[in-house]
């Protein structure tokens, strides 16, 4: 691997990593905490949307987010050519 390359599948992990963690914090702690008011206004299920971001929302998210991680990981290491077969 040139350090050209090296260089930029780094620069590309940071992107990811803070994007991912960018909207985590969003729905963790900004819709959570920071627009619960504004978000209980909403009722999905019987239950307020504020509520529901603080108890089980984030939560769904940071999986999801899981799973979006490891997929764009693989295809960035597919497209930096440092994957594992």
């Amino acid at each position: 691997m040139t350090p050209e390359n090296r260089a930029a599948y780094w620069q590309a992990n940071l992107r990811l990593v803070f994007g991912c963690m960018i909207v985590w914090f969003l729905c963790s702690y900004g819709f959570g905490v920071l627009l619960v008011d504004e978000l209980n206004a909403i009722r999905i299920g019987g239950f307020k949307l504020g509520f529901w971001f603080a108890q089980q929302g984030s939560i769904y998210v940071f999986v999801i987010l899981i799973f979006f991680y490891a997929w764009r990981m693989n295809s960035l290491d597919q497209k930096h050519d440092v994957h594992e077969d």
